[in-house]
């Protein structure tokens, strides 16, 4: 045996790190909070509503799975709420179904796809897609030290740059809470973040993704400029299904690139 504290654990742990990044991607689990930026890729890849989703009794995610080239696709949406029938969005349902789909799937690779609002001063537009570089919180405040890093919990996104120059796509840090609109207090922890897109589930399901050792990728496509005059809900609304198409497209890309690809070579 060798004796403690010569590195060899940390040798091993290397080891078996460069081992996950070097072998191919082979399942795929995309999380994705609404029906309406769900369908479009499910309907791309075909993908079949699995009715032993393999999820806790009672739960309202929906799981479509299929096979896609090389690759074993699961998509995994929120579900409608059981008592108001809208989409479960936000970080609770996200980070509980994030869990859940990591524990029963084990994927190489989680894609969160959804749409978001952007900030103009940022670059931000209608349509645009971006690839998050970095994911943080902008509505958990604690005012204490240490504890308020905790609150913001900003974690970095799988890196991908090959994507990136292959796909064009834009780049930019993504903000997370709990309400469409901003208050204040959301304003300024969204500057403090230098965030460009804001969105009611990244940061959550990158917690369990991180907590879970899960590599994780990012595709926002935004629905609403937050820093314009036009109220946020009226026109996330207005361009919700034109959005999604540019969402949908972007997935497939992203998709067509990892196919046959290991996590290295993204």
């Amino acid at each position: 045996m060798a004796p403690h504290g010569d590195g060899s654990e940390a040798s091993e742990e290397a080891v078996v790190a460069q081992d996950e990044t070097s072998r191919r991607i082979s399942t795929v689990v995309i999380i994705i909070a609404m029906q309406t930026e769900a369908l479009p890729v499910v309907n791309k890849f075909q993908l079949k509503e699995e009715p032993d989703s393999g999820f806790p009794k009672g739960v309202p995610w929906v799981r479509y799975h299929g096979v896609y080239k090389d690759l074993n696709i699961n998509l995994v949406w929120s579900g409608k709420d059981s008592t108001l029938g809208v989409d479960s969005v936000g970080t609770v349902s996200a980070a509980l179904m994030a869990f859940a789909a990591i524990q029963a799937l084990q994927p190489d690779l989680i894609i969160n796809a959804g749409t978001a609002g952007g900030f103009k001063a940022k670059g931000a537009g209608i349509g645009d897609v971006f690839l998050a570089s970095h994911v943080a919180f902008h509505d958990r405040r604690i005012p204490i030290p240490v504890f308020d890093l905790y609150g913001v919990g900003q974690r970095q996104a799988c890196s991908t740059p090959n994507l990136l120059k292959e796909l064009n796509l834009k780049v930019g840090r993504l903000s997370t809470g709990d309400s469409l609109d901003m208050s204040p207090h959301d304003e300024t922890a969204i500057t403090a973040n230098d965030a460009t897109i804001k969105d009611m589930e990244g940061a959550a399901i990158a917690y369990v993704a991180d907590l879970l050792k899960v590599p994780a990728i990012f595709i926002k496509a935004v629905t609403d400029v937050v820093d314009a005059d036009k109220p946020t809900a009226e026109e996330f609304l207005q361009n919700l299904a034109t959005v999604t198409a540019a969402l949908d497209q972007a997935v497939n890309q992203v998709i067509n690139f990892i196919n046959g690809k290991c996590l290295s070579e993204l």
